[in-house]
């Protein structure tokens, strides 16, 4: 009788920890969601970026109620074209502001997600002092803080690192050094890495930096992919790599049908991800700059790709399966 009890209370222990493996979720700035909630999910989207520097930026540089005033009826367009969840790519120092973004995801029923990682891309402006003097290891150390933590006194934390390099292969020593930050954060906290790059010689150096500190390709968002040539979208979607085509504009639309359609014929879908990278509220010119909103997706890429002989249910597959996968907090294998 002891017997049968210790092995039934195994078998539940056993049942219950793999159900809790199996539980995958995103970090939104409004707390965990399971992944199977997240819905349409934009991929890369900014609401206010600041270009001015890492050492001027900072919160005294924007008045959020002004901001929110300008950004949140793009937002509820967002929601009014069906997107449930939106990854909001601006890093620390370029204008990341979780108080912000917490407030704004309320305010339109929107999930959204932010992140963790320094840009290393715009000369360098956007890299705080400390990183030239600190190791990958505490580099990565304030980056894993932040998702145990949460950002500065916020408890608002990161759903993904954001970092970025120059549209060049020949890696220097401070984006080498980032690039290996962000893998050994991947390593520790399951967040993916989402590498704003471009051109595909840059992509595979940064591939080939993740590899050799034992991360998974998988663990890879090859951001602005468009920039790359077709066939080393399918040689990276290959190494599992996912390629994110993000900057959907009116004008550019033949260009990402062309791309899907040879991804798509490739049998290669499952690794792409789409969006705008639209926005976004300039800090330096609030004015002038015209705020692009985040609904060309739909209104018009969507019946292009229909035309083209998509299904719904693949365009579902860039929208719905493909970012809950990429954005699922755990380790990549």
């Amino acid at each position: 009788m002891k017997t049968t009890a210790i092995t039934v209370f195994l078998v539940l222990a056993i049942i219950l920890t793999g159900c809790v493996q199996n539980q995958k979720m995103i970090m939104t700035v409004t707390g965990p969601v399971d992944v199977n909630q997240i819905g349409i999910t934009l991929a890369h989207e900014h609401i206010l970026v600041d270009f001015i520097g890492a050492d001027s930026s900072g919160y005294h540089r924007w008045n959020k109620d002004t901001v929110i005033a300008k950004v949140l009826p793009y937002l509820l367009g967002a929601k009014a074209a069906g997107v449930s969840t939106l990854v909001e790519c601006t890093p620390a120092y370029l204008g990341r502001d979780p108080v912000l973004l917490k407030r704004l995801s309320l305010l339109s029923g929107l999930n959204i997600i932010t992140n963790t990682g320094y840009y290393g891309a715009i000369e360098n402006k956007a890299i705080p002092d400390h990183a030239y003097e600190e190791t990958a290891d505490q580099l990565a150390a304030r980056w894993i803080a932040e998702w145990e933590n949460g950002i500065e006194d916020t408890g608002i934390k990161p759903g993904f690192i954001k970092i970025a390099i120059p549209e060049d292969s020949m890696l220097s020593a401070i984006h080498e050094k980032i690039v290996r930050a962000a893998a050994r954060t991947h390593l520790k906290t399951g967040l993916v890495i989402n590498v704003h790059i471009g051109p595909s010689a840059a992509a595979e150096a940064v591939l080939r930096l993740l590899k050799e500190e034992g991360v998974h390709p998988s663990a890879f968002i090859w951001t602005h992919a468009q920039a790359g040539s077709q066939g080393s979208h399918v040689r990276l979607a290959e190494t599992g790599t996912w390629i994110s085509l993000d900057n959907v504009m009116p004008d550019n639309i033949a260009q990402y049908v062309s791309a899907l359609i040879h991804l798509k014929n490739n049998h290669l879908l499952q690794n792409v991800l789409i969006s705008h990278d639209a926005g976004w509220y300039d800090v330096i010119n609030p004015g002038s700059v015209k705020y692009r909103g985040y609904t060309t997706v739909f209104e018009q890429l969507k019946p292009a790709l229909i035309n083209a002989g998509f299904s719904d249910k693949e365009f579902d597959r860039l929208l719905i399966d493909n970012p809950a996968r990429a954005y699922a907090i755990g380790r990549k294998i």
